[in-house]
């Protein structure tokens, strides 16, 4: 019980000691039209270190207004989290690297999380 008790006491320790200042890492998003495109797009974000990871989240159905038209597709989102100071280059990346005319890329910054996943981004992507 004692053992117990004292992971579960350096383990929350050791959390409550991270410090993270709000703001300092994004979560981005991005649509793709297939699989291909997101994986290749994914690869190519984490390779050239623009994040730390890329979720791919299959089979979303996305309602637009496109060049005075309603639109429906399928497409594939990407979950990208980064340094909120890459988001301008991961955006150009996105740009010159995807089919669309006008791709998305939109973030958020990330105000709070799990303090060891937080510093582990900040560790793989380089400000």
């Amino acid at each position: 019980m004692f053992q117990l008790l004292r992971t579960a006491g350096l383990r929350a320790f050791s959390m409550a000691s991270e410090t993270y200042t709000s703001g300092t890492h994004s979560a981005a998003f991005v649509t793709c039209p297939n699989d291909t495109v997101a994986k290749d797009l994914a690869r190519g974000i984490v390779e050239k270190k623009l994040a730390a990871c890329v979720n791919i989240v299959p089979a979303i159905t996305s309602v637009y207004e496109w060049q005075g038209k309603i639109e429906e597709d399928n497409e594939v989102l990407l979950m990208i989290k980064t340094r909120s100071s890459k988001v301008p280059a991961l955006a150009e990346y996105v740009r010159s690297n995807h089919p669309y005319e006008v791709a998305e890329v939109i973030s958020l910054p990330i105000e709070q999380g799990n303090p060891p996943y937080l510093k582990w981004i900040g560790e793989v992507v380089p400000e």
